[in-house]
C-alpha cells in the first residue's frame, strides 16, 4: 500500500472499465477521488451487487473506510511510520465494491451487501496489511457496538504471526493508539467494547460468539473446515457482518475448505451461479502464459514493482528456472496456479456456444438415450441424443428428491429451487428419488421417438431396468472404464468445438459440465471422474452414455476411422 495517485482528465470510458474489469460506480468513484484507474485486471472477479432490490453505491461509506485505513502506519520497511493509503488495485477491485454496495435492511438501517469478501492473489502482493487494516476497521470504526472481530489460524503458531502485525498496527499508529487497549491477545475499542482476537480452534471462540468480522489469511493452509464454518455461521445475529478470506493459491487439491471456496468464487465469476453477498476476485495465470516473461509476473501480481519489486520476481524466477520443485513453487506463489490442478475437459465458451434451445426434433428423429442413476437420495439424469441431417442434438431431465433441495441451494447459492420452479429439476416426493417418474418419462418418450438404444450405468439400476426392459426399452449396459468412455467423451469435445453437436441450454446441466473433471490413463484416455469433479455431473454421465451407444450404432463405424482424431 502506498501513496494513492492522482489522475486528471476525463471520465474513464465504458470501455476501458469493461477491459479492466471495473464497474461503472466504482470507475466514477475512481475519477470523482482523484485515484488512478489500475492496470492489473485480476483473472476472475464476482459481480457486484447492482441488481439486487434497492441497492445502491454509497461513496460515503467507502470515503469513511479509506478515511479510517489511512489514520494507520506501515510498521516495517521504508513505508514505516507512513500513512496506510490503499493503491488504486485494492480501492478499485476489493474496498469499493465490498464497502460502497448498500441496501436498506427490515429496520430501514442501509447495511452492506456483501457478506463474504474473497481474495486470492500471489505472495507480496500486501495481502496481510490489507486483512489487518480491515480488521482495525470492522473492530474500531464500523459503527457496530460490541463488534467481536476474529482472525482464523490454523495453529496456535500461526496465530501468533496473524495477531503480530495486527498488533503493531494499533501500536504503531498515533491517531489509533489512544482510542485501543491492546493486550497479549486482544485489541479492545475501548468506547464500544469491541475487539479483535485471533482464534486458532472451535475451543477458542467463546461460547455464543456474535460475529461481526472474521479474516481467514492463507486459507489454503487450514487443513479442515471447522473453525472457518464456526466463524461464518456465528454472524447470524449481526446486521452487516463480514467475513473476509485472503489467501494465495494451493497446489490444487480438491474437497478443500481452499478448493471450495475459490471454485465457488469462479462459477460466480463465470455466472454458473448467483451469491450477491459473496464477493471475490482471483489474480492467477493460465498455462499458455510464460512463467519467465514480465508481462505474465505483471498479470498475477497487481502491486507489480512497488510491492512485489521487479528485482524481487527476478530473483525467484531464477530458482525456478534451476528446479522443477522451485518452478512449481514459484507458479503457485507468485503466478496464482494451482500447479495440480485437475484440467477442465469442456471449456464452459465451447459449451455455452453450442447452446440451442429453439431446437425442436423433425418428424421421427433417430435417438439416442443415455442413462445414470445416482444413489437413491441423489440427483438421477437421462439424456437424449437426437440424430438427423443437421447434426446431433442434446436434451436433458433431471431428477432429485424434495427432502434434499436446501441442501442442493447450498451447493448452488439457491441456484436448484430455480431449476425446479423452471422444470428443469423435478423434484420426487420424500427423500429419496422415486424412480416411477424415470420410468413413466422413458415410457412416453418411447413413444414419442424413435429410439434405437439406451445406454445405461449397470450400478445401481438392475430393478428399474428390468422394469423398463418389460416396458419395452432397448437397454444396454455401458461400463465406466477408459475402454467405454474414452471415445464418446472426446467426441463430444470434438462436436461441440465443430458446431455438430448442439444443446437445450439447460442450466443443471451447465452446472455439471462446470463441475467436470476427468481422469487420464497413461495412453492419453479419458473418462468422466466423479471423485475429482467440482461436484455432480450425473448429466455428463448421462452424455457420455448415450453418445456411446450413438457412435456403436451410426453408420457402424468408429468416427476415428472418418475423422481427424481429437488432440488434447
Amino acid at each position: 500500500m502506498t501513496a494513492r495517485l492522482t489522475r486528471s482528465g476525463n471520465p474513464p470510458t465504458a470501455a476501458q472499465l469493461r477491459k479492466l474489469k471495473i464497474s461503472r460506480e466504482v470507475g466514477w468513484y475512481l475519477h470523482s477521488r482523484g485515484i488512478a484507474l489500475p492496470t492489473c485486471p485480476p483473472a476472475f472477479k464476482t459481480p457486484e451487487p447492482r441488481d439486487v432490490p434497492g441497492a445502491l453505491f454509497d461513496p460515503a461509506r467507502v470515503d469513511r473506510m479509506l478515511a479510517a485505513m489511512s489514520k494507520l502506519r506501515h510498521t516495517q520497511g521504508k513505508w514505516a511510520g507512513k500513512p496506510l493509503i490503499p493503491d488504486p488495485w485494492q480501492v478499485a477491485y476489493i474496498l469499493a465494491p465490498v464497502y460502497g454496495w448498500v441496501r436498506k435492511d427490515d429496520h430501514g438501517r442501509f447495511v452492506r451487501i456483501i457478506r463474504t469478501e474473497y481474495v486470492d492473489v500471489p505472495r507480496k502482493n500486501g495481502k496481510t496489511t490489507l486483512a489487518g487494516g480491515q480488521a482495525m476497521y470492522l473492530t474500531c470504526a464500523d459503527g457496530e457496538p460490541g463488534a467481536q472481530v476474529f482472525a482464523a489460524a490454523a495453529s496456535k503458531q500461526q496465530a501468533g504471526y496473524t495477531f503480530a502485525p495486527v498488533k503493531m498496527l494499533a501500536e504503531k499508529s498515533p491517531d489509533i493508539t489512544p482510542y485501543v487497549h491492546v493486550t497479549a491477545e486482544k485489541i479492545i475499542h475501548k468506547r464500544t467494547g469491541s475487539y479483535f482476537q485471533v482464534v486458532a480452534s472451535i475451543g477458542d471462540l467463546m461460547h455464543g460468539a456474535n460475529v461481526h468480522g472474521a479474516v481467514v489469511d492463507e486459507l489454503h493452509i487450514h487443513k479442515t473446515r471447522d473453525l472457518v464454518d464456526a466463524l461464518e455461521t456465528g454472524t447470524g445475529a449481526r446486521d452487516q457482518p463480514l467475513v473476509i478470506f485472503i489467501t494465495t493459491a494451493d497446489e490444487g487439491k480438491p474437497a478443500t475448505i481452499y478448493a471450495e471456496k475459490r471454485e465457488y468464487c469462479e462459477r460466480l465469476a463465470r455466472g454458473i451461479i448467483v451469491d450477491p453477498t459473496f464477493y471475490g476476485v482471483i489474480w492467477a495465470t493460465t498455462d499458455e502464459d510464460d512463467p519467465f516473461a514480465e508481462t505474465t509476473w505483471r498479470k498475477a501480481n497487481p502491486g507489480f514493482g512497488i510491492s512485489p519489486t521487479r528485482a524481487f520476481l527476478q530473483q525467484e524466477a531464477k530458482k525456478a528456472q534451476e528446479s522443477p520443485a522451485n518452478l512449481a513453487r514459484f507458479m503457485r506463489l507468485h503466478l496464482g496456479r494451482r500447479t495440480k490442478q485437475v484440467t477442465r475437459f469442456i471449456p464452459l465458451d465451447v459449451w455455452d456456444a453450442a447452446a440451442d434451445p429453439e431446437w425442436k426434433p423433425g418428424e421421427s428423429p433417430t435417438s439416442y438415450g443415455g442413462l445414470d442413476l445416482g444413489a437413491t437420495s441423489d440427483m438421477c439424469a437421462l439424456c437424449w441424443l437426437f440424430v438427423d441431417e443437421r447434426g446431433y442434438h442434446a436434451a436433458w431431465k433431471f431428477w432429485a428428491p424434495q427432502d434434499t433441495l436446501a441442501a442442493l441451494d447450498q451447493r448452488t447459492a439457491g441456484q436448484a429451487s430455480v431449476w425446479a420452479r423452471d422444470k428443469w429439476l423435478i423434484l420426487t416426493p420424500g427423500n429419496v428419488t422415486d424412480y416411477e417418474f424415470i420410468r413413466d418419462e422413458l415410457k412416453g418418450n418411447l413413444d414419442a421417438y424413435e429410439v434405437e438404444d439406451i445406454g445405461y450405468d449397470s450400478w445401481n439400476s438392475t430393478h428399474l431396468v428390468t422394469e423398463l426392459q418389460n416396458d419395452g426399452a432397448p437397454l444396454t449396459p455401458v461400463s465406466q472404464g477408459y475402454p467405454s468412455l474414452n471415445s464418446p467423451m472426446k467426441e463430444t469435445l470434438r462436436m461441440l468445438r465443430n458446431g455438430t453437436l448442439k444443446h437445450d441450454g439447460n442450466p443443471v446441466m451447465r452446472w455439471h459440465v462446470d463441475n467436470l473433471a476427468v481422469a487420464m490413463d497413461p495412453a492419453g484416455n479419458v473418462k468422466p471422474d466423479k471423485g475429482n469433479s467440482g461436484d455432480k455431473i450425473d448429466g455428463v454421465s448421462a452424455l457420455a452414455n448415450a453418445m456411446s451407444r450413438a457412435l456403436a450404432n451410426v453408420d457402424d463405424v468408429s468416427v476415428y476411422e472418418s475423422r481427424d482424431p481429437l488432440v488434447l
